[in-house]
């Protein structure tokens, strides 16, 4: 065996330390013992998010282009809003989704959608047709604040 071979070998058995390779497994361990137990002992979860009661609601129809603007309307037909407006840009990004699961749930038009302000004062958008309800919770001020200004 040459010494490169032999600088190789050894570099390639030091590149990796065992002892994190036992760590990461005493780890992965580790967390799959706290899950058990408190699967077993049935605690309660933590983290979860409490869906607060609603306390201010408007139905709005979301309609794309080719071009992917969405533009926002009243049932009635009377523009709200664009995603090509001024920070509005999430506005799109949300239709797209609903869009999709429109799609995969095989709905056909154009059904509305709900816009929601919660007690706590988180916003909302619930999809009845499709079942979907997303809480914008860690989407950005901007983002949620083009959602909460449909509401206003």
């Amino acid at each position: 065996m040459s010494q490169l071979e032999q600088q190789m070998r050894n570099r390639d058995r030091e590149m990796v330390p065992r002892i994190l390779v036992q760590a990461m497994f005493a780890l992965m361990a580790a967390t799959l013992a706290i899950v058990t137990y408190a699967q077993w002992a049935d605690v309660p979860n933590r983290g979860v998010l409490v869906e607060a009661p609603i306390v201010e609601a408007r139905e709005i129809v979301m309609t794309g282009d080719r071009s992917g603007v969405y533009a926002v309307t009243a049932p009635d037909g009377s523009a709200i809003a664009t995603s090509a407006d001024e920070k509005a840009g999430f506005i799109g990004v949300m239709g797209r989704v609903i869009a999709r699961e429109r799609l995969v749930h095989g709905i056909t038009g154009n059904p509305s959608v709900q816009i929601v302000r919660r007690e706590n004062g988180n916003i909302a958008i619930l999809d009845d047709s499709t079942g979907m309800a997303v809480e914008l919770i860690g989407y950005g001020k901007d983002n949620v604040a083009a959602f909460a200004r449909l509401l206003d």
